[in-house]
């Protein structure tokens, strides 16, 4: 098959759009078909060919509801003169969808939508924007959803709009089975005898790093350290205010880096605990990372990891409140004493670990998910 997979992000970049869509492009690869990705531009990004993957790249940006700047028309141009046999649209709320939007039955092949969860699906400014999606989502030959209970879907089923379909986030077989060789612990001065809790996302201001911070410092536990890696990103005022997190950051087993992705997977592997208080996922990647790490872990109620606590029986739910924007806070108070109770019992760390681990390798390789992806392509050219 000859694939074309749109994404506003691309490796290098980090988060987990980009990261899925590159294990999905990739498994297809070696699984011997064409894949193309449409993705914006990166000065350093100059290979045109990623592990087979080739590269498409467009200088835009932006977002329908607020202006999309640059080569929109070029890349317009592109989506309606290519001829693929697949063209998938990663994620709304972007460039890389929000331009095909309009004009999917210009688009040749056949069309399939990963919506990843409707982020702004509560926000005023996206009232229009989601009045138009009932149209444009009948445009496409198939929907795929990562959960069977969330927004994106239940906005499909709401608006009979079909065909859809559920396939779930992954983690890598070759980077979590391998032998990083990384010691994470001694590159970071961390003890040995140290509780290590790992918390993993940039700092866009969502990712509720201050909650995971206010919870380690209210468990006060003893010998141990939080890490939380991170991409630095532009902080944002009355988002993210940087004197607030700060003020936090003032303890010695508080550590802030910004790590390779060898790196991040050597943390995840040593950490006994992910601590997750995200204000907004989908489907996070990092919860089925922790499975593959064999890590345990604590999550706020957000996108689907409450389905994830369920599927993988390796996670505990925190606490959360959810406020009319949909978004996700913990509740700093209640998560700090289900923290200290998780420490104090490392006998039920070890259970959960098995059970998150042997259930990822089992169903959440990046390999069977990109095998899932394959056999709904055929079925959709062979229709």
């Amino acid at each position: 098959m000859n694939i074309l997979h749109t994404v506003e992000s691309y490796y290098p970049a980090v988060g987990g759009m980009a990261e899925a869509v590159r294990q999905i492009s990739e498994e297809l690869v070696r699984l011997g078909h064409k894949v193309t990705v449409a993705t914006g531009k990166r000065p350093e990004q100059k290979e045109k060919v990623i592990n087979g993957v080739r590269l498409i790249q467009f200088a835009v940006s932006g977002k329908a509801v607020f202006g999309i700047q640059g080569e929109a028309e070029k890349y317009r141009n592109f989506l309606i003169n290519s001829n693929f046999d697949i063209v998938t649209n990663f994620a709304a709320q972007q460039w890389a969808t929000d331009i095909a939007l309009p004009i999917l039955n210009r688009i040749k092949g056949k069309k399939v939508f990963v919506p990843t969860g409707f982020s702004g699906f509560y926000s005023p400014f996206y009232r229009n924007y989601y009045k138009k999606m009932k149209k444009w989502m009948r445009g496409y030959d198939m929907s795929i959803f990562l959960s069977g209970k969330y927004r994106d879907i239940e906005f499909a089923r709401k608006n009979y709009i079909r065909p859809l379909v559920v396939i779930p986030n992954g983690a890598s077989k070759e980077e979590f089975l391998s032998n990083t060789k990384i010691n994470i612990r001694k590159d970071l001065n961390v003890p040995d005898d140290h509780f290590l809790i790992l918390n993993v996302g940039s700092h866009t201001g969502m990712k509720g790093h201050l909650e995971t911070i206010r919870i380690f410092n209210k468990a006060a536990l003893t010998k141990s350290t939080l890490l939380i890696i991170g991409k630095h990103s532009k902080i944002v005022s009355g988002c993210y205010p940087q004197c607030q997190l700060l003020k936090f950051l003032s303890r010695k087993n508080i550590l802030l880096k910004d790590l390779t992705r060898r790196q991040t997977i050597a943390a995840f592997k040593a950490a006994d605990l992910f601590l997750f208080t995200s204000r907004v996922e989908c489907s996070p990647l990092v919860l089925f990372e922790s499975m593959a790490a064999k890590t345990p872990f604590l999550t706020t109620d957000v996108g689907n990891a409450k389905e994830i606590v369920k599927w993988s029986q390796s996670g505990i739910l925190l606490p959360t409140i959810i406020n009319k924007k949909g978004l996700s806070r913990a509740l700093v108070s209640e998560s700090a004493t289900i923290l200290k109770k998780i420490f104090a019992s490392s006998e039920r760390r070890k259970i959960m670990a098995q059970r998150g681990f042997k259930v990822w390798k089992k169903k959440f390789t990046w390999e069977k998910i990109a095998k899932q992806y394959e056999a709904l392509y055929y079925s959709l050219i062979h229709d």
